[in-house]
């Protein structure tokens, strides 16, 4: 893969990132309150109008206080940048590699409010799933290698297999998410859909026992599952495995 590619993509993350903050900002709250559109230390609004008003918000802090409001400087530009180098090195392409590029843009924000809050906000999950299921119907009308009766299937059978785990305590964001997960998983094959969704449970696995092995959880915390579903069918949907 051309490195240009890889620079144009992360320059395109760095800014789909950038126009995820906001959102971010106000969406990472507990479950039942309202959206945030203000810091909440001196009631500014948040971003400020403008360019300006954007650049400023990057730093992560209120440009009236000076208190931190929204995610931290930079996280969701680099985050959002990384992985679209990353796709890009896998040589993500056509209407498949578009349909990576918009579930990564909405993985990072989903992921980042998931780790800060647990939960996975509508605004969020139903534009990942109908756009990434929209963008692999536009490969099937333009003839790209896959399946699109395997994607719908396969997010059907996805979701309702989340759908039965919520009685384990899997959340109703991480099932509304699944659509997603499950499309972009089986445009492949089946094989590459149940791969997928087991790296996502096997990344969680890893991580929910490295951190009780280092005091930092207890066999009661709850783990934000969402970002492990994302990470784990990107992976495996762009490297194939």
């Amino acid at each position: 893969m051309p490195v240009v590619a890889v620079v144009v993509a992360l320059l395109a993350g760095l800014a789909a990132g950038a126009a995820a903050r906001p959102l971010i900002f106000a969406r990472a709250v507990p479950r039942g309150e309202p959206a945030r559109t203000a810091c909440p230390s001196c009631a500014t609004h948040y971003p400020a109008p403008g360019l300006r008003g954007r650049l400023q918000a990057v730093t992560g802090r209120c440009p009236a206080c000076g208190e931190k409001t929204g995610p931290p400087a930079g996280l969701p530009e680099a985050l959002t940048g990384a992985a679209f180098a990353a796709l890009a090195a896998t040589g993500a392409s056509g209407w498949l590699g578009a349909a990576q590029y918009w579930l990564a843009a909405c993985g990072v924000a989903l992921a980042i409010i998931d780790l800060k809050v647990q939960r996975l906000p509508d605004i969020l999950t139903l534009p990942a799933s109908t756009g990434t299921i929209l963008l692999l119907a536009g490969g099937a009308l333009a003839g790209e290698p896959g399946s699109f009766s395997r994607v719908l299937a396969a997010a059907g059978v996805v979701t309702a297999a989340y759908l039965i785990l919520v009685v384990t305590g899997l959340g109703m964001g991480d099932v509304k998410l699944a659509p997603a997960i499950g499309a972009l998983l089986g445009w492949s094959s089946w094989t590459v859909a149940v791969r997928g969704v087991l790296a996502g449970f096997l990344l969680a696995a890893v991580t929910g026992f490295l951190l009780l092995l280092i005091r930092r959880a207890s066999a009661k915390s709850r783990l934000a599952f969402g970002p492990y579903m994302i990470i784990g069918a990107l992976a495996v949907s762009a490297l194939r495995i």
